[in-house]
């Protein structure tokens, strides 16, 4: 009987209570889950790899190599950036370790590692970090870049995510088909664009396309020092540098180059790191380096060459470190191929780097052979430039090199005779695979045109100072060189007649910004050099005779030069007058018949196996005679 009361009374007691302050149920929310923060996860070292990790949607691993340290600690966001004790690294051997969970989903986070209580530094494979220079990055170049935090110190620090996010590739497999041919374009993401964004870059494709250019290699672009460099000065070598945009920025350059069927080329520098490099941090007093540390000599080997803090390649952490560089950026950004700066320094024997080294040739193996196991297409170019018999061993072994003609070139378009271009042939060097990347020009040589334009050679009625002078001179050289077979290389807007003095007035500004002068392409007579060397381009891509083994450079010192190239489709004979007067020269040709001038459509009648033509100063003629 008691219950039926109570069921009639309890509409009653529930109104009572929605009155009432004592009301238990008034404005109540549902109970939140608990929050714990962010705590750690238990777990060994045994499956965990160098750098961050990302176990799940809310945990992430940290590891750091650090041989001689005795304390690691992570600090950011989640600490106030102060070094509590909370999340201090497990120490196993060599490596100090942590799991850790409860982070939001995607959010970013910004930390450092305390090292010994004192160096702060963000994870040497860390793909995002923050600089106290990124103020001064716009946000229209990096979107939603997470302001360096007060607390960081004044040193570097890593954003963390727990992300898996992966770029949406359209183009994947890609490949260069046939690297003895291709053509490289030189480019400096900085001084490319008015913009000097990779994204700004990316709006240029269809102008390299036209160019013909099989490849584009950009200087480098990982982490450097400040926002403005060339980029030889590298800090952070898993890290896109945030002055030219965003690492989704990057991939959808390279995947818009893939598109139109070009390789992206990556400028590796890896013979030496510079102050902010965390590897240097870690062992380093006042800027000197401790002995022990893992990674550098103490003093660089190079008794002419040196730079920053030297890695020693003998060591096991540095080689570990190197293929895991380059692998990073084939994995996760799709990279073709790779241009090593200064491979002549990857060595511990003392001196100038010129002489055989088997030290050397031992290491550089090694290195290309772990390249090719995790892209077995990837292409190797070393800047070596040092004694021919170990060029042409790497060279056999698959590596392409870099050769410098830069001198001989430029005092051909200059007008003087000690000019001999012969040496841009990979077979007068004695090599047997066109592996040879030479160039007239690079980012360390003085333009053409600035030096034909400031010191060219003048007589009665013919001066190369002048720009219309000047521009068909280069013309003409490049008529030459793109017949040459093997590799070949461009520094961006060499094929415009680039002008800009490298040093700069003063001579003490090299890595200054340069305008890029995309105006010069309104200019007839720049145009027309453009138009050259696309025209060259498409011709190397159209007859096989430009990949021959069989042809014939006559480009010693001196004004009149010829190539003659052949094989069984057709024979063609590149010719031109880089002398200040008008020449009479004797062509040579493999066989009698017309010839066909590609420019002029003019014919030769041929008798014999020679033939003699008369050519202005700058002229020039690409013959040839289909079979």
């Amino acid at each position: 009987m008691k219950r039926y009361i109570y069921i009639l009374l309890l509409p009653f007691l529930l109104l009572a209570c929605h009155d009432s302050d004592k009301n238990p149920w008034k404005n109540k929310k549902p109970t939140p889950p608990k929050v714990e923060g962010i705590v750690e996860l238990d777990g060994e070292l045994d499956d965990l790899r160098d750098g961050i990790t990302v176990l799940d949607d809310s945990s992430l691993a940290f590891v750091l190599y650090a041989p001689g340290k005795q304390s690691v600690e992570l600090v950011g966001d989640f600490t106030e950036w102060e070094a509590e004790g909370k999340y201090k690294l497990n120490k196993t051997d060599d490596r100090f370790w942590i799991r850790l969970t409860g982070f939001e989903a995607d959010k970013e986070y910004g930390c450092q590692y305390v090292v010994d209580g004192t160096i702060r530094i963000a994870d040497p494979y860390a793909q995002i970090v923050l600089d106290p220079n990124d103020k001064y990055i716009d946000a229209s170049v990096y979107p939603n870049l997470m302001p360096y935090p007060k607390g960081a110190k004044d040193e570097i620090a890593m954003v963390v995510s727990t992300s898996t996010s992966k770029y949406p590739w359209q183009v994947n497999n890609f490949k260069v088909d046939n690297p003895d041919e291709m053509v490289i374009y030189e480019l400096l993401i900085r001084d490319f664009t008015e913009e000097r964004t990779i994204a700004a870059a990316e709006q240029k494709i269809p102008y390299l396309k036209e160019l013909g250019v099989d490849v584009v290699q950009l200087l480098p672009f990982n982490e450097f020092e400040g926002n403005d460099s060339w980029g030889y000065n590298p800090s952070y070598l898993f890290a896109t540098d945030k002055a030219y945009g965003t690492p989704e920025a990057y991939k959808r350059f390279i995947d818009a180059c893939h598109k139109e069927g070009i390789a992206v080329f990556m400028d590796m520098v890896l013979n030496h790191v510079f102050s902010q490099s965390p590897l240097v941090k870690l062992y380093s007093v006042d800027g000197k380096l401790t002995a022990g540390n893992p990674y550098f000599n103490l003093e660089s080997p190079n008794t002419e060459y040196s730079w920053g803090y030297d890695f020693n390649h003998e060591s096991k952490a540095t080689e570990a470190l190197v293929d895991s560089v380059c692998a990073y950026w084939m994995d996760e950004y799709n990279i073709d191929g790779f241009r090593f700066d200064f491979t002549k320094g990857f060595t511990n024997t003392v001196g100038d780097g010129w002489e055989y080294d088997a030290d050397r040739i031992r290491i550089l193996k090694r290195m290309a052979d772990e390249v090719w196991k995790r892209n077995s297409d990837a292409v190797i170019i070393f800047e070596h430039l040092t004694d021919n018999k170990e060029e042409v061993e790497l060279a056999n072994y698959g590596i392409y090199l870099w050769g410098n003609m830069n001198y001989a070139y430029n005092q051909a378009t200059m007008g003087y005779d000690k000019n001999d271009l012969n040496w841009t042939s990979y077979q007068l060097r004695g090599w047997t695979e066109p592996r040879l990347v030479s160039y007239m020009e690079s980012h360390d040589e003085e333009r053409l045109m600035y030096k034909n334009l400031a010191h060219g050679n003048k007589v009665e009625g013919y001066d190369v100072t002048d720009l219309a002078t000047a521009l068909k001179r280069n013309e003409a050289a490049a008529v030459l060189y793109f017949s040459f077979p093997g590799p070949k290389m461009i520094w961006q807007f060499g094929e415009r007649g680039y002008d800009i003095e490298l040093n700069g007035p003063d001579n003490k500004d090299r890595l200054k910004p340069k305008p890029p002068h995309w105006e010069y392409m309104d200019v007839p007579e720049r145009k027309a050099l453009y138009n050259l060397y696309s025209e060259m381009l498409s011709l190397r891509k159209k007859y096989s005779a430009f990949a021959t083994q069989d042809y014939e450079p006559q480009a010693g010192e001196g004004g009149f030069k010829q190539i003659l190239l052949r094989d069984n489709k057709a024979s063609i004979c590149a010719v031109a007058n880089l002398g200040m007067v008008t020449k009479e020269g004797v062509l040579t040709l493999d066989k009698s018949g017309t010839w066909v001038d590609h420019f002029s459509d003019t014919k030769l009648e041929v008798t014999g196996e020679s033939a003699t033509i008369t050519l202005q100063p700058g002229e020039y003629r690409l013959y040839i005679q289909q079979k």
